[in-house]
């Protein structure tokens, strides 16, 4: 689950929030490694402590097998160490001089490791703490050791460390946190420095780039995938833009045909003959209505469309398109040549694709076309070929850019608006496909291949 970022902190800047961050990270880092620096110290000197005790147990215990038992103990160290031989029935056969004539005050039984226990309320101190340990002693008469050393003085220190740790840390944290501010600044000084170039940037201006900082860093690979985004930016926008003057260019001239036949036969209705008129209009009208429907194609699959794509039988579509070209042309159409193929892919988009293919054909052919269709190499091959005036190589691969035309027979009088081929490419692309233009000698071969499917 996400939480709600609170207002005030989503308006601080940038700078205050990575600083605060980091003087909480800090904080706790310094918190945590004090406490377990204290937790460490004081294990320690417990262990020493427990040592010191067992130690002194072992040694009295040893005494007493070879020496014998003393009513009152010598003492050691400093003396504020306690110490108590008890036997089976719980009665004080001997013990430390500060607990001479004390009862038995050790009810914890002795273990094979020596464990020690923490113990309070000992008539040595008030509300100090012993650690204490038992040890077994004797052979025929069992006896108990105990030996008990006070933390008076490791609690001392530990309170003193507490202290000076609590005094210690605070400076430190905003030492380190002055010290965040300002590298916090620095690093984010190139990132306010992008910021304002791209601000600066509209989408009139979009040949402008980013200074990428020297280091080889993340702000620097940012910086160049910026440009590379701007780049790509700019050349989409001067692709569509010169999308749309060609577009306006070629709506242009059928426009003002349109506009000077129709404004002539209203001017002078006496002398239209409408009979004569009226296939060049009809002919106008339907090469206007062909050229929108190309810019519209064109559009969406600029808009990149979900093709609904599924197995299709490529040679019905082949089969179907050339009927249909067939009753709209002389030319003829040599279909013996096209064989079965399957392939994975949206049945409208192919046959606007071979439909635009036998259009281009039959707008340059002389008398013949020939369309085969096979699969090799797990791919359907799809060629038409015409004994038209061919394509130059120099101009075989501009030939499939938007409103392109050729000089010479392929030119604006044939009727074709410069986007068939364009619009055959997108769609074989889209098919993760290849197009490409093979010699004829004479004329065009124009070569499809689009991965197969089995059947």
């Amino acid at each position: 689950m996400r939480l709600p970022v609170p207002a005030w902190w989503a308006r601080r800047s940038l700078r205050l929030r990575l600083t605060a961050a980091a003087a909480l990270m800090i904080s706790a880092a310094l918190v945590g490694a004090a406490c377990l620096l204290v937790v460490w110290l004081r294990m320690s000197l417990l262990t020493g402590l427990d040592q010191t005790a067992l130690q002194r147990a072992q040694v009295i215990a040893a005494g007493v097998d070879t020496h014998g038992l003393a009513r009152v103990l010598p003492a050691s160290g400093g003396g504020d160490t306690a110490v108590q031989v008890v036997d089976a029935r719980r009665a004080v056969r001997s013990s430390s001089a500060n607990l001479e004539g004390r009862p038995a005050l050790f009810t914890f039984r002795p273990s094979s490791s020596g464990t020690a226990h923490t113990v309070r309320g000992l008539p040595l101190s008030e509300d100090g703490t012993w650690r204490a340990v038992a040890v077994r002693a004797g052979d025929e008469d069992p006896l108990t050791v105990y030996v008990a050393v006070p933390t008076a003085a490791v609690d001392r220190n530990l309170a003193q460390l507490t202290v000076g740790l609590a005094i210690a840390v605070p400076p430190a944290v905003a030492l380190l946190t002055g010290v965040c501010w300002l590298l916090t600044g620095r690093a984010l000084r190139p990132v306010e420095a992008l910021r304002a170039q791209t601000a600066e940037i509209t989408a009139c201006d979009l040949g402008r780039r980013l200074d990428p900082p020297p280091a080889e860093d993340a702000l620097g690979r940012l910086a160049r995938t910026l440009n590379d985004l701007l780049a790509r930016l700019d050349v989409a926008t001067r692709r569509q833009r010169q999308f749309i003057a060609d577009a306006a260019h070629e709506l242009r001239s059928p426009l003002s045909s349109l506009h000077t036949q129709l404004e002539v036969a209203v001017r002078h209705p006496g002398s239209a003959d409408w009979a004569a008129r009226g296939p060049a209009l009809v002919e106008e009208s339907e090469r206007l209505s062909r050229l929108v429907d190309d810019l519209v194609r064109l559009a969406r699959l600029d808009a990149l469309p979900r093709l609904r794509m599924r197995p299709v039988d490529l040679d019905e579509i082949v089969f179907h398109e050339v009927r249909h070209a067939r009753r709209h042309t002389s030319v003829v159409i040599d279909q013996r040549a096209v064989g079965a193929a399957r392939v994975y892919g949206d049945g409208d988009a192919l046959a606007r694709v071979v439909r635009n293919l036998l259009d281009n054909a039959i707008r340059y052919a002389g008398r013949r076309i020939e369309v085969s269709l096979g699969v090799r190499d797990r791919a359907a091959h799809l060629v038409v070929a015409d004994d038209g005036p061919g394509i130059p190589v120099a101009d075989r691969r501009r030939v499939f850019d938007r409103f392109t035309r050729l000089d010479g027979a392929r030119a604006r009088d044939t009727g074709g608006s410069g986007l068939g081929l364009a619009i055959v490419r997108d769609l074989v692309v889209a098919h993760h496909g290849h197009i490409g233009i093979e010699d004829n000698a004479p004329g065009a071969r124009i070569v499809v291949r689009i991965p197969a499917t089995d059947h």
